[in-house]
């Protein structure tokens, strides 16, 4: 075979290579290689499978598995928990301006509309008549639980935000756990509106008490 006839029939393959490589691939799909490497069949929802015991394809979690980023809060939602939850829980994420502005974020979405702006009780369901009672105001009012709300600590209104309390629905499945700290963050700066600034000590005590 002469260098001449190899080189034409090189010319020719690419020729026809690069002609049926531009056809329509809805006509001519080609071939498939161990097609069940990538073509699975997949179940219907709740479709019977002959793969388990119980004939069910959908599979519960492995046990002891926990979903990404999940934060346990093990907690009860009665004055119990809630109680223990003042004392034991703290805030996990750093107070820096991200989460902050973050926490202000959240808190115009999804709690305005009853606590206010300012967190006085205010929003707009209660002043258009459609909450029955307001809210207690975060720097002045007094909790339905007893002591005043700007006295509230991270773990009770984490605790509260989770579960709800009275009208107030639950927003654990509404909220991500870090979104949740981070309204708590910024409840907890809405605490301190309205209340005085500390006063410098006197120096004659100061004096009396370094003597």
């Amino acid at each position: 075979m002469t260098f001449k006839y190899k080189t034409s029939v090189a010319v020719c393959l690419l020729a026809i290579s690069a002609l049926t490589s531009c056809r329509d691939a809805k006509k001519y799909p080609g071939y498939e290689y161990f097609p069940d490497m990538y073509r699975g069949p997949a179940y219907e929802t709740y479709a019977p499978s002959n793969l388990s015991a119980d004939s069910l394809s959908a599979r519960k979690p492995a046990e002891g598995s926990i979903p990404r980023g999940f934060m346990a809060f093990n907690y009860t939602a009665d004055n119990a928990g809630y109680e223990k939850a003042g004392v034991e829980a703290t805030n996990p994420l750093a107070s820096d301006k991200r989460n902050m502005e973050e926490g202000k974020r959240l808190y115009a979405i999804y709690c305005t509309n009853c606590h206010g702006t300012e967190g006085n009780g205010d929003g707009n369901l209660v002043a258009d008549g459609k909450f029955p009672g307001a809210p207690p105001s975060y720097a002045t009012g007094t909790s339905s639980r007893g002591g005043a709300m700007r006295d509230l600590s991270d773990g009770k209104i984490y605790h509260t935000i989770t579960h709800g309390l009275n009208l107030m629905g639950p927003h654990g499945g509404q909220l991500l756990p870090d979104q949740r700290w981070q309204i708590v963050m910024y409840v907890r700066e809405l605490q301190k509106a309205g209340q005085p600034a500390t006063a410098p000590a006197d120096s004659a005590t100061v004096t009396a008490t370094t003597n």
